[in-house]
This record gives C-alpha cells, sequence and structure tokens, in this order.
C-alpha cells in the first residue's frame, strides 16, 4: 500500500520544490527530437519541454505515477508510457532517440549500470544525455552521513540511494561527459549534493 499510492504521492511532493523546478527549466528545455525520459514519474518535466520536441517515450514502472503524470500532458507533443523498469531492455530501436533525459532517477534504479548501457544503446551518434542528479558528495564529513543515512533513506524513499558517484555511472557506461555543473541545493546537505549536465556517446 505503502509503495504503490502513499510514495508516489509523497514523491510528488517533496519534487516541486521551486529550485528543482528551476533545474527542470534549464536543462529539459535542452532536450530536442525523439526523447527517452527515464522515470517520468508524475511528469513534473512535461511542462518544461520546449516545442523542439517530436516525442516523449516515458519509462516508468508505476501505474500510479502514470495516473498522475497524465494530469500533466499539456505539452503539444505525444507522450507514450513505457510500463516497465529501466533496468529492462527497452523496446526501442538501437540509435533511435536524439535525446535521453534523467531527473532524479538513477539514485534509485537496482542496477543503473544495466539501465545506463540502454541507454546509451538507443541513442543517436551526436545525441544528447541529459541529467540532473543527486549522489555522492564532494566532502568527507557529508560521505560519511550519507553512508550511515542510506540504509534507512532506501527503505523509506523507494530504493533511494544518497551516495551514489554519478559521475563514475555514466562515464562507465561508456558516455563522456560534454558539461558538467555540482552544487548543493538548499536543504540538507546529505540529501542534496547535485550532478547537473550533458554528456555524449564516448
Amino acid at each position: 500500500m505503502y509503495a504503490k499510492y502513499v510514495l508516489p504521492r509523497v514523491l510528488d511532493l517533496a519534487m516541486r520544490k521551486k529550485d528543482l523546478a528551476g533545474l527542470r527549466a534549464i536543462w529539459v528545455s535542452q532536450a530536442r527530437g525523439e526523447v527517452l525520459e527515464l522515470g517520468l514519474g508524475s511528469g513534473l518535466n512535461l511542462p518544461f519541454y520546449s516545442p523542439g520536441v517530436r516525442r516523449i517515450l516515458g519509462v516508468e514502472p508505476s501505474l500510479e505515477m502514470q495516473r498522475i503524470a497524465k494530469t500533466r500532458l499539456k505539452t503539444d507533443c505525444a507522450v507514450e508510457f513505457l510500463s516497465q523498469s529501466a533496468e529492462d531492455p527497452l523496446p526501442l530501436a538501437e540509435e533511435s532517440v536524439d535525446t535521453v533525459l534523467s531527473t532524479w532517477t538513477l539514485c534509485t534504479i537496482p542496477d543503473a549500470p544495466r539501465a545506463l548501457q540502454q541507454m546509451r544503446r538507443v541513442l543517436k551518434p551526436g545525441g544528447h544525455f541529459i541529467f540532473v542528479e543527486h549522489g555522492r558528495a564532494p566532502d568527507s564529513s557529508i560521505v560519511a552521513w550519507q553512508n550511515r543515512l542510506n540504509p534507512v533513506w532506501n527503505r523509506i524513499g523507494g530504493g533511494c540511494n544518497l551516495n551514489r558517484k554519478i559521475v563514475d555511472l555514466i562515464e562507465d557506461a561508456g558516455f563522456r561527459i560534454a558539461e558538467l555543473k555540482t552544487e548543493y541545493l538548499p536543504g540538507p546537505r546529505p540529501l542534496t549534493y547535485t550532478y547537473q549536465g550533458r554528456a555524449e556517446k564516448a
């Protein structure tokens, strides 16, 4: 009951913060063409897509999240839901999408490297992987707290991990970081160290 109905609504409320919306406005608006969004969630990115997007393919295994997202379908482009885990083979041809987008998602996928391999497979040469993620901080004192809190946070946060090395995950999957910004957002530092950027196939 908690995972199916309560957690989706808690996450939707938590992710509506003003500072997060500001990052969506910056990064989601850069997507173009055919877009694969990893973890479309409750659709909070949808208002920020530009007219340059033709279609959005949203990977989202939670039917409750999909239901909430459908209330936000005001974008002019087509939106298609893929009701599956990001780790499973995507029903898409190789090199078939122009942009891959992941916002606050890589922290939660149990096998993130496998999901990233799928993302790389379907991304066209010259296409962009745009990401906004939270993860392991650069400060050892903060990392210590992330490691302490992670077991509890993982259980109450739907599998979310505080201490993943996001850049390492992306690069190890065969991407090259083309642009990167890191910062602490407002809030408790173990939860708010954020990676923002753009990557390409290496």
